[in-house]
């Protein structure tokens, strides 16, 4: 793990950055095709799109296949949008999963936030360790973005 990619925890968001050797607009691209997201998912459980379009918009629905122990389905909503800047989904629990993209020289500086402040079940998921294990996820998410994109040169 470097450096810019140690999770940082403000009140109910775990976040972490990375830098990768992409323009934002090919960056966002993977990440606005809900068909893509097993390859850059860095928390094992998601498997596949089973419904939603080639590129997501503001309030587009899509549903996964995940498996966290067991086989299971999930549909997220498209809450925040801007093509080549921000991208958020959620799904019933309300938690945010938050890709923002920042043109930096050599790339993007991309910054995973997982959200869970507007969730009615946030204290369960503090209690669960949520918190703690998406922020290894996050990690894991953004070194496979960087395996994707490559690092810009030092």
């Amino acid at each position: 793990m470097s450096d810019d990619d140690r999770a940082t925890f403000v009140g109910r968001t775990v976040m972490a950055s990375t830098v990768v050797a992409a323009p934002p607009h090919e960056v966002f691209a993977l990440l606005a095709n809900p068909h893509r997201h097993h390859e850059f998912d860095g928390s094992g459980t998601v498997r596949g799109a089973v419904s939603g379009p080639e590129r997501l918009a503001l309030g587009d629905r899509f549903g996964m296949r995940m498996k966290i122990k067991l086989p299971y389905r999930i549909t997220n909503r498209v809450v925040e949008f801007e093509p080549d800047r921000r991208i958020g989904w959620c799904h019933a629990a309300r938690a945010i999963w938050r890709y923002e993209l920042e043109a930096v020289p050599g790339g993007t500086r991309v910054t995973e936030t997982f959200d869970y402040g507007g969730s009615p079940v946030a204290k369960g998921m503090e209690l669960l360790g949520f918190p703690k294990g998406n922020a290894r996820s996050i990690r894991d998410t953004l070194r496979r973005l960087r395996e994707i994109f490559g690092s810009p040169a030092a």
